[in-house]
């Protein structure tokens, strides 16, 4: 069981302290008018035993009826604002979790699980919301209900009391040994259900591999199996459920058979009125429902307690790559020059450096090729240079600013990466090349689409710009997201692009036309990693990788008349292509 984190719970509760008040107050008054009105029947059944009249009766029912109706509103109006309670909580830290998720390091959501950080963001809030908003109204009002009845029932008669409620430990009990099932089993009905959703959303993300592979049976074999755990999770939780509910009204019915064959034997002795016992036969009614809700209400209190740790975790972890405390504010327009100076970086829990002591200089406006082998450290250096990942102070400038004093919007606000597998919303294709520019001009758009060579293809949909482009841009070639992307890139007011494998799905002739484009147009500095080594060679100067390291730089014509890396990359593609053409 989770430790009881009273002081997390205050936390969510303080800026709620009015509302609590006024709930916690009219709660007080629903249990003092619980009281009053059984009361009232047993005077009223007293003054009747010796006669009456219909105006008697039409009167103190209009009176019983009045009370209970402003015992009926106030309990609404404490539900509400309890409950309230609960649910602002939980909007309130659902934005707040959902605030800090976006400030953590792009590999956070990797390393956690993008299933675990949604289950907390869902699941563990509800459960969040029911221990702050149920779990209180039922527990103050479990004891209110003790405090206020047990007292009249004494008064009443303290025998017929004791007898009334010595079912109570029974029916605490048998809810408690039900309730932590029905608990279990409601998690794992929850569980079956995500699983079979998750199924789902694969299934449909991963269609056209299905199709191709003849997949249809085994998809449909893998559904039946997590249908039939679900329905077997309802079912039992259905099962335990009706055999505790007529568990606990025949404890209950137990109750009032004790009361009424005790009662009885008072009535004839005349120590107890008739009013007397109607007034003790509707006091255990009423403490029937909290004696038993309070298992259940135990049991949410404990999930509530494990979901609070829970959500606290993500809260509590801060991302390792942040703005400084005192970040440097630029004063003077950007040139877009690059620079490093013995910039290393290596992975949490690796012993190897994936980039080992690397210095270059990128002067503004120039159009530098990085290429190597696959696993090289190409990709690393590309997300370096927007503080995608951790590096040292000193490593990494931009013109004469250090990066790490940079603030992190600053610095990416002036570079801009597009990746191979520039990542597409479920929008439209306008909103997803505005997305870093939300407010644009439809003329910048066409500008930046026109330049990235996506326009023709955009003329060929029938809606335009407004063609929606399916979850992940699923309704694109792999080489118009690619264009959609550096649109996308192009839009934004940033001196340094960087193509990390981004022009791979289009021909040599076009990405160079890309690349000069950029440079002269738009007057950015362009950084191209690429395995086209073609395109590569229309470049100012070229960065050959080898195992973390640069171990040759120059222009095309440079590097292919020496031995070494690029030459020997250069002849393999080259016997490609003639491959290629042969056949």
């Amino acid at each position: 069981m989770a430790g009881l984190r009273v002081d997390l719970i205050k936390n969510y509760l303080r800026p709620h302290k009015k509302e609590l008040l006024i709930g916690g107050l009219c709660l007080i008054l629903v249990n003092v008018l619980s009281v009053a009105i059984p009361l009232e029947v047993r005077n009223i059944v007293d003054d009747l035993k010796t006669g009456f009249t219909f105006s008697d009766v039409l009167n103190q029912s209009i009176w019983l009826i009045l009370l209970a109706t402003v015992m009926g509103g106030v309990r609404l109006i404490s539900r509400q604002l309890v409950f309230g309670v609960g649910r602002q909580v939980e909007v309130s830290l659902r934005q707040k979790l959902f605030d800090h998720m976006l400030g953590q390091d792009p590999s956070w959501v990797q390393t956690i699980g993008t299933g675990e950080v949604i289950t907390r963001a869902t699941s563990d809030l509800e459960n969040i919301r029911r221990l702050l908003g149920f779990t209180i109204l039922s527990l103050s009002n479990t004891f209110l209900a003790y405090t206020f009845t047990l007292p009249a029932m004494l008064t009443i008669d303290p025998l017929l009391t004791f007898f009334a409620i010595s079912t109570y430990p029974v029916l605490l009990g048998t809810v408690g040994l039900f309730g932590g099932r029905m608990v279990k089993q409601r998690k794992r009905q929850q569980e079956a259900l995500s699983e079979l959703s998750e199924l789902i959303q694969e299934d449909l993300s991963g269609i056209s591999a299905i199709k191709i592979y003849g997949q249809e049976q085994a998809e449909q074999k893998a559904f039946n199996k997590l249908n039939k755990k679900y329905r077997d999770a309802a079912i039992n939780l259905a099962k335990t459920a009706s055999t505790l509910f007529p568990l606990l009204q025949g404890l209950s019915s137990i109750s009032l058979l004790l009361l009424i064959a005790i009662g009885s034997g008072q009535l004839s002795k005349g120590s107890l009125t008739v009013g007397g016992l109607v007034a003790l036969i509707l006091y255990v009614e009423r403490l029937v429902f909290p004696t038993a809700l309070l298992g259940f209400t135990l049991n949410t209190f404990q999930l509530g307690q494990v979901s609070l740790e829970r959500v606290e975790e993500i809260l509590k972890n801060e991302p390792t790559i942040k703005d400084k405390t005192k970040t440097v504010n630029i004063s003077k327009p950007i040139s877009g020059k690059l620079e490093a100076k013995n910039l290393s970086i290596k992975y949490e829990g690796s012993s190897r450096k994936i980039l080992n002591k690397i210095s270059f200089t990128i002067k503004p406006r120039e159009i530098v090729a990085l290429v190597g082998p696959v696993g090289c450290g190409k990709t690393t250096l590309a997300r370096s240079l927007g503080r995608m990942v951790n590096i040292e102070k000193g490593s990494l400038f931009l013109d004469d600013y250090d990066v790490t004093d940079l603030k992190l919007n600053d610095l990416r606000g002036f570079i801009a990466v597009v990746p191979q597998e520039g990542y597409l919303f479920t929008e439209t294709l306008i909103e997803n090349i505005r997305y870093g520019e939300p407010e644009a001009s439809i003329g910048k758009v066409e500008e930046s689409a026109y330049e990235a060579r996506m326009a023709d293809d955009i003329r060929g949909f029938p809606d335009g710009f407004k063609t929606l482009v399916g979850e992940r841009g699923i309704t694109l070639s792999g080489g118009q997201r690619q264009r959609t992307a550096l649109s996308r890139a192009l839009l934004v007011d940033s001196k340094i692009i960087v193509l990390d494998d981004a022009l791979a799905s289009v021909d040599n002739k076009t990405a160079s036309a890309i690349l000069q484009t950029i440079k002269k147009q738009f007057n950015k500095t362009v950084l191209m990693i690429s395995h086209q080594l073609s395109a590569a060679a229309a470049c100012d100067r070229i960065l050959v990788m080898n195992e973390g390291r640069i171990v040759q730089e120059g222009t095309h014509q440079n590097l292919i008349n020496k031995e070494g890396l690029y030459k020997s990359m250069w002849e393999r593609e080259k016997a490609k292509e003639q491959i290629q053409s042969l056949d």
